[in-house]
């Protein structure tokens, strides 16, 4: 991973790790989406995107906008896996819930040296998910992947475990939260209803799962692995 002395400015890091996010989910990379995930002006986007380009972080991608390089990606991993990790530390270790570290670690990130991160690695026995399912990259930059669909995208009769929530918006979390829709939650999929409505899960074991409607925008934030 990428040493200490080798960081570059927190406004490069925070534009590596959203554009990463975006390659993630598999979308187009542009400057209005990263104009929209930062809250920046789509020219501040335009702007940083010729400058991290000129450093040999990101390239042109036909028909996809623009995506990182080698260097780009393990700049990027660099700084996922220092906010994982303390994403991870403060929940662990001084009682955080899961819709308050976000913010708290978009700020660490950029101040914690390596050998603190390093330090809370192992205290915590080096984690391979943060408290939202994402996955912690290792020391060397290599991400363990796991086979997974949105619940968006399942069936009807869709049987398998909540591993991962996209989405990091405080309220959207605490709503999960208060109706016990988490991490390694049995989750069935029972009915979708008609017009892009809402789809209608079992979450938890029988026969005391519980049953809920679940939005869109809750339906694209949930990762299932099938079982």
């Amino acid at each position: 991973m990428v040493g200490g002395s080798d960081r570059r400015s927190a406004s490069i890091e925070d534009y590596l790790r959203a554009i990463y996010g975006l390659e993630e989910r598999g979308e187009a990379v542009t400057n209005t989406a990263l104009a929209s995930r930062l809250e920046v002006s789509p020219s501040s986007a335009s702007g940083m995107v010729t400058k991290l380009a000129q450093q040999g972080l990101v390239e042109h991608v036909p028909y996809r906008g623009f995506g990182l390089t080698g260097d780009g990606r393990q700049l990027a991993r660099s700084v996922l896996r220092r906010h994982r990790l303390i994403e991870s530390y403060l929940v662990s270790e001084l009682g955080y819930t899961w819709d308050e570290v976000h913010a708290e670690a978009d700020q660490l990130e950029h101040v914690v040296s390596d050998l603190l991160v390093e330090r809370i690695a192992v205290k915590l026995g080096n984690p391979v998910r943060d408290p939202h399912g994402d996955p912690i990259p290792a020391v060397d930059g290599s991400v363990e992947e796991v086979s997974t669909k949105l619940l968006e995208e399942l069936p009807i009769g869709a049987v398998g475990e909540i591993v991962r929530v996209w989405d990091t918006d405080p309220e959207l979390l605490r709503y999960l939260s208060e109706r016990a829709i988490g991490l390694g939650e049995r989750i069935e999929v029972v009915e979708r209803q008609p017009f892009g409505g809402s789809i209608v899960v079992k979450v938890g074991q029988p026969p005391d799962a519980a049953t809920h409607a679940l939005g869109r925008e809750i339906a694209q934030a949930l990762s299932v692995a099938l079982r």
